[in-house]
């Protein structure tokens, strides 16, 4: 949906499901899965057989498709290859190359049958590399002839080894996306820090250039409160249900499937702990924590994740690409209340 113009895009969850299974498995990827199973001993034929002006016609289309990708108009760049998709797959219907091969006879007729349709899907794969990088790379692999160029487009492949088929692209359930992005927002609701910026106050008593306090010998500047203005305010009642606690980490590790978080254990003194992942992972390596002392909120209800169950979060200041974990003065203990 993609295109040059600056337009709001809705994600529908069922459009996309059929769009990954009806063009790219349905249409692209079983151009090759119906038919490089057929020669992977005899390989490409050695000429490029008769295809009726299908490959000629889709490198000609190349031009255009480069020109849509360059002005950002990718919604138009892969219209153009889908159609060209929908042209290349009546070939193979039309010549079915499963029953080909049960006749010796037709040997030669089902290499070329698989050729064509070989060099149709590696000539729309080159077309989708800029957003299907990866397929690229699976398809150099299984042809022998690594994807670099867009105008490999414009040559068929002849005479090459074909590698045996292997999965290339997964149909997509819609309960697996639903669970990704149940997912993302279990990782973004266990990070502490703010992924984004807020946007600046459009009240001038709060912009940087409106604060001044007299006699601020710090000269602190006001650009931290100007872009995350003040909460609403709250009673000492609300305050009261937050239990703030200091906690000691006494073990840190990485998460390897998360990208933000790290994995805390905090003790709370007297054998009481608690598992945190707290989203610090681009801010501080593991071995720095351990024995530090933080500020933890202790009573926030468990969340359970993909990685285990997040019994709290640690307090941190900070915003975009900033984090700084709150400590307290020398003296405090863990289990200790903050007031």
């Amino acid at each position: 949906k993609l295109s040059s113009r600056v337009d709001d895009l809705d994600l529908s969850i069922e459009e996309f499901v059929a769009k990954v299974n009806t063009d790219l498995v349905n249409k692209l990827v079983n151009l090759a899965s119906r038919t490089a199973k057929f020669v992977e001993k005899t390989g490409l034929s050695a000429k490029y057989p008769d295809d009726g002006g299908l490959f000629m016609e889709a490198a000609a289309a190349g031009d255009e498709i480069a020109a849509a990708y360059e002005s950002c108009d990718y919604s138009k760049a892969t219209r153009l290859i889908l159609a060209l998709a929908d042209r290349a797959n009546p070939f193979v219907e039309e010549n079915k190359p499963w029953e080909l091969r049960k006749d010796p006879a037709s040997a030669q007729r089902l290499q070329d049958v698989c050729t064509i349709a070989l060099n149709l899907f590696r000539q729309l794969v080159i077309y989708l590399t800029p957003v299907l990088p990866k397929l690229a790379s699976q398809t150099g692999e299984l042809l022998n002839d690594p994807i670099t160029r867009w105008d490999q487009a414009k040559r068929p492949l002849v005479g090459t080894p074909v590698a045996k088929f292997t999965h290339m692209l997964q149909r997509v359930e819609e309960k697996d996306l639903h669970a990704m992005i149940e997912e993302s927002k279990q990782e973004a609701g266990a990070a502490n820090v703010a992924a984004t910026t807020p946007a600046a106050s459009s009240d001038p008593a709060l912009t940087a250039s409106a604060v001044s306090v007299p006699n601020n010998k710090w000269n602190d500047p006001a650009d931290a409160l100007a872009a995350e203005p003040l909460a609403p305010e709250c009673t000492i009642d609300d305050f009261a249900k937050v239990d703030l606690r200091v906690a000691r980490i006494v073990s840190a590790e990485e998460v390897p499937e998360a990208r933000k978080l790290l994995k805390l254990q905090l003790s709370l003194g007297g054998g009481v702990t608690k598992q945190v992942f707290a989203g610090i992972k681009a801010h501080y390596e593991p071995q720095q924590l351990v024995g530090r002392l933080v500020v933890c909120v202790a009573n926030l209800a468990p969340r359970t994740m993909k990685f285990g169950v997040s019994e709290g979060m640690v307090v941190a200041a900070g915003g975009g690409n900033e984090a700084f974990l709150l400590t307290p003065d020398d003296g405090a203990k863990p289990g200790m209340r903050l007031r």
